[in-house]
């Protein structure tokens, strides 16, 4: 005779191969989806190691060939990197050590190519900003100062403003706007703390320009403090 808990157990078994037969088929696709997911997950994140570490071999080459002074074999395994590994940050920093030694060894079109392609490639906004002061540098090498300009309205990396504003300041003076330059500087000056070394190198450009920080700072407490 059959107990209670013997009907309780035979109901829920019956409510499951219901269950089972209504929805078991879409319950194994869930279960596959899912398996492979986790499958792919798993191999892309071997795939990115793989890709890492061949970026990496490829990235200390073109460190060699920078700190060699070898601009072509830096532009070339460059190249290589930026074909095979585009998406790794090894080869948006590589290209910022080939674009050093391509414009020291006079490669300036080659130099603006390299950080012209990291400022718009770049893994991150600070390593975009840092390719776009380096790119404003070399477009005011060469005279191109309103790229330079535009290059720097795009420097947009939160703490990067008082270099973009002392670039600025120094693309304005080759053009020869001594006013807007000064403007610049004074920012750029303003914007830091009395910390950062930097500061003292802005501060020399005003002083050479007849605007000394320290000197417009004690006239303006003189002015302040005096009696009517």
């Amino acid at each position: 005779m059959a107990t209670q808990l013997d009907l309780q157990e035979q109901e829920q078994i019956d409510a499951l191969k219901a269950f089972w037969n209504k929805y078991g088929n879409l319950v194994t696709g869930i279960l596959l989806l899912a398996a492979g997911a986790y499958a792919g997950y798993q191999g892309w994140q071997y795939w990115q190691r793989e890709q890492g570490v061949k970026a990496a071999a490829i990235f200390e080459q073109i460190d060699q060939s920078a700190a060699a002074g070898d601009a072509e074999r830096a532009g070339r395994l460059l190249g290589d990197l930026q074909q095979r590994y585009a998406s790794t940050t090894f080869a948006h920093q590589a290209a910022l050590l080939a674009a050093k030694v391509q414009f020291e060894k006079g490669q300036t079109d080659a130099a603006k190519a390299s950080l012209a392609w990291a400022a718009d490639k770049g893994s991150d906004a600070d390593l975009r900003t840092v390719a776009r002061l380096r790119l404003a540098a070399v477009q005011a090498e060469a005279k191109q100062f309103d790229e330079a300009l535009k290059t720097l309205d795009a420097a947009k990396s939160e703490g990067f403003e008082p270099l973009v504003a002392d670039r600025r300041g120094d693309v304005l003076m080759l053009q020869g706007k001594r006013a807007e330059a000064l403007v610049a500087y004074q920012a750029a000056w303003a914007a830091m703390t009395e910390k950062q070394d930097y500061r003292r190198v802005i501060e020399a450009k005003l002083t050479a320009l007849g605007a000394a920080p320290a000197v417009a700072a004690a006239a303006s407490a003189s002015a302040s403090g005096a009696k009517p």
